[in-house]
């Protein structure tokens, strides 16, 4: 963990992706959503795939009753160096055997960047924030993903003979004991360092290889009492996995298309916050979880960007610009802002360059303007205009 961090938390969250074909359990909890209100966006049938959201508790000090991706603050405990006895097997090579990333030391993201041996621990960041993500969607969700002992070998000779190009099968959930699964969340989720004794008494390992980079968000200034750093990682399913809220920071959960979620947050049918939304938007150019894995496994390899949206407002419009935006602020320290004396116009998108922002009318429409090329091999947001909703008395 790095305590000197002034503004931010660190953090890390999970997109998860699974195929339709349903697992025990799931049925029930897949929900039909509103469609048809946003005609850019690709219909759900167009998908063969549903995203994991969890709804926050109306008692959450961060973003309560918002429907998330699964995630949270890093804990000590996922940079303890008892996983060097977990990963034994991989600690001979670079990052436990993660792929490694093309993007140079100067431009990585401080989360990844950050000299974690300095701070007094032998687990780089590229290792910890994937167990962070893994042990907080267990917490969560009940997802556990994991391999076990049996399957070492050959995953130790995969990392041997494979190119940074090479296409990774999907992904499983472990399938182990129910009841096993109940007690070990319970115990995780009591306190975060039981997912390293569970690791060791069940003799498995968290599937670290299975989570791409995704991207890097950071809470802006002003818009939240907590504010975090937050990595974004992906991870495609052949299936979708039993899947359980755990009843206190998270209230209820549904695996849903990507263009379903956006349809129904446009039908204030639950809220979403923006960095969903962008993410959300993201997934929308690839609709087929094939496409959507072998994707994230090739660009996995090419870096992330570190992101601080500044918002102010104009107009009755609050606008968040991002990295890249000709009027994003040369500061990017925590503080960020834009300059009062920057008179930034509202341009419609296909008649400016050098755009990357977005326009919130009210707590239910966000429109992205984009018209600069995503660094790192990075997909472009599906965007549209969308009608604004009155309610810019909730904002």
């Amino acid at each position: 963990m790095n305590t000197s961090l002034k503004h931010w938390r660190e953090a890390a969250t999970l997109i998860l992706a699974a195929g339709h074909r349903l697992g025990p359990g799931t049925l029930p909890s897949r929900t039909q959503l509103t469609s048809g209100a946003l005609p850019h966006l690709p219909h759900k049938s167009c998908f063969d795939y549903d995203v994991l959201l969890l709804k926050r508790s109306s008692k959450s000090g961060f973003m309560p009753n918002a429907y998330v991706f699964p995630g949270g603050m890093v804990d000590a405990s996922d940079f303890s160096s008892e996983w060097l006895d977990v990963f034994k097997s991989f600690r001979n090579f670079p990052n436990f055997g993660l792929r490694r990333v093309k993007q140079s030391p100067e431009t990585r993201p401080p989360i990844f960047a950050t000299d974690r041996l300095k701070l007094g621990s032998p687990i780089p960041g590229e290792v910890a924030f994937r167990i962070c993500a893994l042990r907080e969607t267990f917490e969560e969700s009940g997802v556990l993903l994991v391999t076990s002992k049996l399957e070492e070998k050959s995953l130790l000779k995969s990392i041997e003979g494979r190119s940074d190009s090479d296409k990774v099968i999907h992904n499983k959930v472990s399938e182990m004991d129910s009841g096993e699964l109940t007690k070990w969340r319970a115990l995780v989720n009591k306190n975060p360092s039981n997912f390293i004794r569970m690791c060791k008494e069940l003799e498995v390992i968290p599937n670290i290889w299975a989570l791409y980079e995704w991207g890097n968000w950071l809470t802006p200034t002003g818009r939240r009492p907590s504010r975090f750093d937050t990595v974004f990682f992906i991870c495609c399913l052949q299936e979708i996995p039993h899947t359980l809220q755990d009843e206190k920071e998270i209230v209820h959960f549904k695996w849903s298309t990507p263009s379903e979620v956006l349809q129904s947050y446009h039908g204030q049918d639950f809220w979403i916050a923006p960095p969903q939304f962008y993410e959300l938007s993201r997934l929308c150019r690839l609709p087929l979880l094939n496409d959507l894995h072998d994707f994230s496994s090739r660009r996995g390899t090419e870096g992330i960007e570190h992101w601080l949206p500044v918002f102010f407002s104009k107009d009755g419009r609050y606008i968040s610009l991002m990295p890249g935006d000709k009027s994003y602020p040369s500061d990017t320290s925590g503080e960020a802002t834009v300059e009062t004396s920057v008179d930034v116009e509202l341009e419609e998108a296909h008649n400016a360059t050098g755009l990357h922002r977005s326009v919130t009318s009210d707590p239910y429409t966000i429109n992205i303007q984009i018209t600069i090329t995503p660094k790192y091999k990075h997909l472009l947001p599906v965007t549209g205009q969308a009608a604004s909703h009155d309610s810019k008395s909730q904002l």
